[in-house]
């Protein structure tokens, strides 16, 4: 929740400015406050591997529950993606698995893809409980998919104690948990699945330290906070992707 439309628009204009060219396998997505996506769209359109997604949506079809905004009405605005279950939804909001479970199958029904948000807090790294965690928000949310519907999800891992919080999650830790949820995916479903499945990294993902994130072997990409809003960060984390 940060900038006026104005000043969002200004930094969407200075990111793009660059005109930086993805490979097939590349894509930057630009999830933005709902007041903005009609713009970001249509800036957007037409650029290769460039998307805009919302950062979260309804668990209900329609109906009367003011405020909400509906996965149909981000389609019907040509929205391709969207956020589900940040860590701050799920801490300031109360988001529920099973309410997450509702959004993604409404995302899928409108052919947007949900970008899943997982992770665990301090409290649980610190008694070593993260891997079991993490595994049970992905098995209440998710594991009920079908193979051919599961191949659709983008998965972002956050570790919720490294954000803002002047801890920071090495390299390693990242890797580690990334390789325990692809191994999950490979357990339910298949190596294949597993593999063809982006896992990004949502851990304070900086212009600094993208490109080591991102070269490690099952970190796809980032879901990045804070520095998404200098369009010099941005632009470089963009540049180190794989």
């Amino acid at each position: 929740m940060n900038l006026t439309y104005r000043q969002g628009e200004k930094l969407l204009d200075d990111i793009l400015k660059d005109n930086i060219t993805l490979a097939n396998h590349q894509q930057a997505i630009f999830a933005v406050p709902f007041p903005y996506l009609i713009m970001a769209a249509q800036k957007l359109a037409g650029r290769m591997n460039y998307f805009a997604s919302a950062q979260n949506c309804s668990d209900q079809k329609a109906g009367a529950y003011t405020g909400e905004v509906a996965a149909e009405m981000l389609r019907s605005i040509n929205i391709t993606h969207c956020v589900l279950g940040h860590s701050e939804r799920r801490e300031y909001f109360s988001e529920r698995n099973q309410s997450l479970a509702h959004k993604v199958t409404l995302c899928l029904e409108n052919a947007i893809t949900p970008i899943f948000c997982c992770g665990e807090t301090l409290s649980i790294r610190e008694v070593g409980a993260q891997e079991g965690y993490v595994e049970t928000q992905l098995m209440e949310s998710l594991f009920h998919f079908s193979e051919e519907d599961i191949r659709k999800i983008v998965i972002a891992y956050e570790p919720i104690w490294a954000i803002g919080t002047g801890r920071t999650a090495s390299v390693a830790q990242a890797q580690e948990m990334h390789a325990h949820i692809r191994s999950l995916f490979a357990a339910k479903y298949s190596q294949a699945t597993a593999d063809s499945i982006s896992i990004l990294y949502g851990g304070s993902v900086k212009a600094n330290n993208a490109k080591e994130l991102f070269h490690s072997p099952d970190v796809d990409g980032g879901l990045v906070g804070g520095a998404s809003l200098v369009a010099a960060d941005f632009i470089s984390i963009i540049r180190s992707l794989k």
